[in-house]
Formats: structure tokens, C-alpha cells, sequence
């Protein structure tokens, strides 16, 4: 970049793209890599942290980025496929340099760092942190009330030392628009301690998503970090075959605790589902389909399956029943698909248009023949219904593919090939 290049604050690049010349997206911005140096001399930029198409997340040197602006990074076109790993001397800047409680020189004042701003240096290619937005006050819930400035990196001090409690909202913000699975997968690869705290930062429904996308390890590390009234309010935020899978890894006695701790409906729901074997259509399904009753219409499905909160999976299609609404209902009477309910005028009864001849799942039902029935009839969820008829819950396509994959699916690598077409 030419000299005089204006500076850019970090958090604008979370996420953004990252092109070759051509213009062709290599990857998305996930951190960037700084060296701290003695004294008090901006650390100079490495590199950046670029999670590539198949998810995994490589490094790029400085010497490799030709442009940088707060929309998008441009490289030169040929990128290191070997997986990032940090060393002891690297510090990433998102992930461990925001938030953190720095003292300004001058006065002895402790303030919470919001962002840094890094500038190329005249006439070289090298790249420094050369500013520190701060905000004077304490952190946390009250911290906007006060002082924001921005001063120069050698005006504070406090970034070289371990710090215990650093606070999480600057990154939790700068991460805001990812969605679960990539804000998961962000928070997989910082360390253990800011692991912890970026999770304790987000509220209980996007902590929910979150923990639902972590692998087992992560999930298990996180909940045991949270205080049992919290850990039992986001097992409920928790879809309840997710909070099931989770509270099975747990021992026992915990496991009782935060059950009990759990409001007693959405406890029933998951004690429900831990009863089954976890490779039946039982352990899979979740206890919260769509239910309506045969005299509902149209009109009221697609009022029910437009909730923002719905996975596209259970908003494929809405299942009749007989009273009760609540799964175990009364008998199950048959599926309304998705495309139906768009072709029907809205006042059309769904008791009247149901599918009845798709046979639903038992709940003993193992994992293979659960596949063999969603390739058989291109589903994408199924009803699953007990011997008495009563419908329990429905198996979504997401969840059974979930359980086909490697255990540790969720750390591998997808293959690379395969990731770009090949």
C-alpha cells in the first residue's frame, strides 16, 4: 500500500472478504497476528488469521496483502493452505487485544481498550498498531457512560501482562453479525481463559446457538465456567435434543442439578429425550415441531412456520393433531408439506389437506433406517409418533446428519477439494 495509506481500525476488517487479484474470494478476515516489542514500540503486524472457504483457518504474512481497506483485502493471490498456529511470542488482536484494562501512561488512569488502528509504515511494506481507542470508567454493563479517546500505543501500558477478568464486549460486538456456526468456530480457536469469558459475554439465546455448533469439548468447558442458574437458563434456550446431547456428556450428579434447576417443562422435554437410546429416531428428534389442530387453516400454518426463530428444517412442514397441541399430542392425523400450504387458499382447513400416507418414524427407529427413510421420501424432516399414536417430536435432516459424521466433525478440516468443487 502506498504511503500515506489511512489508518483502519481493526474491528472493521472482522469478517470481511478476502479476494486474490483476479477478484476471486479466497476467504473471510478472522484476526490479525501482532508481535509485541520491548518498551514501548508499536507491535508490528505479522500477518492475518483468513478462514478459507473449507473453514480452516490459514495464515497470510503482511507481505502477501496488497490492500486493505475496511470493506474487503486484497492478497497476492498465492496462500499457505497449513493451518494457522499461534506461537508463544504472536498475540492476535482481536481475539486477545480488545477489552483488555491498559493504564495510560500519563496519569496512571486505568482505562478498557475498545479498538487499535494499525498503519503502514512510509515507504515499507511493514505494518504497525500505532493507535489505541480506549474508554476511561469501569468495564461492563455501565461502561459506555464513559470518556472515549484515542491515543497513541506508547501512551499506555498493561498489554504485555496476563490479565485475569478481561472483559469481552468490544470483541462479542465485533463478531455480532456472524452467524452461530462461524461465531462458534471463531470462538474455538481463542484461548482456553478468552474462551470462557467471550461466552459469558453473549446473552443466553445467541449462547444457546453457539454451544449447539461447539465441539463436545468446548460445550463441556463453557458450562461448567457459567454459574448453574445460567448454565440451566441457556440449557433451556438450548433446542431440547441439543440440551439432551450435552447434559448425557455430564456426570450424573450434575447432570440431576441443572435439571432440577431447569423450568419443569422444558426439564420434562429433555429428561424425555434422554430416555431414548441416542441413535434412534427418539434421541434425535426434538420435542418442538409445528402443531395445529385439523380445523386450523392455511392462514394460521403459514402464521407458524414464518417465526423468525424457526430452523428452515421444521418450517418445511407443520404436523395435524388432536388435542393436545404439545407433543406427546393426541393422535397424530397426518403432515401438511411447506408447498402445499403455498398453493391452498388461506382459509382452507389443514385437516382436510393433510398427508396421510407418509408413515411416520418410531421412536425406536435406529440411525440407519432414519436415513434410509429421509433419502426415500426427500425429506428434510420426519414426524416421529409412538404405539399409541400421539406424535413425540420430529427428526430434522441437520441432526441426522449431525450423527453420520466423525465424532469430531466439528475440528476437522472439511476436504479441500471437495470444499472448492474439485
Amino acid at each position: 500500500m502506498a504511503a500515506g495509506a489511512p489508518r483502519i481500525f481493526v474491528s472493521h476488517l472482522a469478517g470481511v472478504p478476502v479476494f486474490d487479484p483476479v477478484g476471486d474470494q479466497v476467504g473471510r478476515m478472522s484476526d490479525l497476528v501482532a508481535m509485541l516489542r520491548v518498551g514501548r514500540r508499536p507491535p508490528r503486524l505479522l500477518g492475518a488469521v483468513v478462514e478459507v472457504l473449507s473453514r480452516r483457518r490459514v495464515f497470510v504474512p503482511m507481505t502477501r496483502i496488497t490492500g486493505v481497506e475496511s470493506g474487503q483485502v486484497i492478497t497476492t493471490g498465492v496462500v499457505n493452505m497449513r493451518r494457522f498456529e499461534q506461537r508463544p511470542t504472536e498475540r492476535l488482536v482481536l481475539g486477545e487485544l480488545l477489552d483488555r484494562r491498559v493504564t495510560l501512561v500519563e496519569t496512571g488512569e486505568e482505562v478498557t481498550v475498545l479498538d487499535v488502528a494499525v498503519q503502514q509504515l512510509p515507504a515499507r511494506r511493514d505494518w504497525e498498531i500505532d493507535k489505541v481507542f480506549v474508554r476511561r470508567g469501569k468495564g461492563g454493563a455501565l461502561r459506555r457512560k464513559g470518556e472515549t479517546l484515542t491515543v497513541d500505543w506508547s501512551a499506555v501500558s498493561g498489554f504485555s501482562l496476563e490479565e485475569h477478568g478481561q472483559g469481552a464486549e468490544s470483541l462479542v460486538a465485533t463478531f455480532e453479525r456472524l452467524r452461530p456456526a462461524d461465531l462458534a468456530n471463531a470462538l474455538h480457536h481463542l484461548s482456553p481463559k478468552r474462551r470462557v469469558e467471550v461466552a459469558a459475554a453473549l446473552d443466553d439465546d445467541r449462547l444457546a446457538d453457539v454451544l449447539e455448533e461447539l465441539p463436545e469439548d468446548d460445550q463441556i468447558e463453557i458450562l461448567g465456567e457459567l454459574k448453574e442458574e445460567r448454565a440451566a437458563d441457556v440449557l433451556e434456550a438450548m433446542d431440547p435434543d441439543d440440551a439432551a446431547d450435552l447434559l448425557n456428556e455430564l456426570p450424573e450428579d450434575d447432570k440431576e442439578r441443572l435439571l432440577t434447576l431447569m423450568q419443569p417443562d422444558d426439564a420434562a422435554d429433555v429428561r424425555r429425550l434422554m430416555s431414548y437410546e441416542e441413535r434412534t429416531a427418539g434421541g434425535l428428534m426434538t420435542t418442538e415441531p409445528i402443531v395445529l389442530r385439523p380445523d386450523a387453516t392455511v392462514a394460521d400454518a403459514l402464521a407458524r412456520v414464518r417465526q423468525q426463530d424457526l430452523s428452515p428444517a421444521l418450517a418445511a412442514q407443520v404436523y395435524v393433531c388432536r388435542p393436545p397441541d404439545e407433543t406427546p399430542t393426541g393422535k397424530y392425523l397426518g403432515t401438511v408439506h411447506f408447498q402445499r400450504l403455498l398453493r391452498d387458499p388461506p382459509f382452507t382447513l389443514v385437516g382436510g389437506m393433510v398427508d396421510s400416507g407418509l408413515p411416520p418414524l418410531g421412536p425406536d427407529t435406529p440411525l440407519p433406517a432414519v436415513t434410509s427413510y429421509f433419502a426415500a421420501y426427500n425429506l428434510v424432516a420426519a414426524p416421529v409418533v409412538d404405539e399409541s399414536g400421539s406424535l413425540l417430536g420430529a427428526v430434522t435432516v441437520d441432526d441426522v446428519l449431525d450423527h453420520l459424521l466423525p465424532d469430531d466433525w466439528r475440528e476437522t478440516e472439511f476436504h479441500e477439494e471437495g470444499a472448492h468443487g474439485g
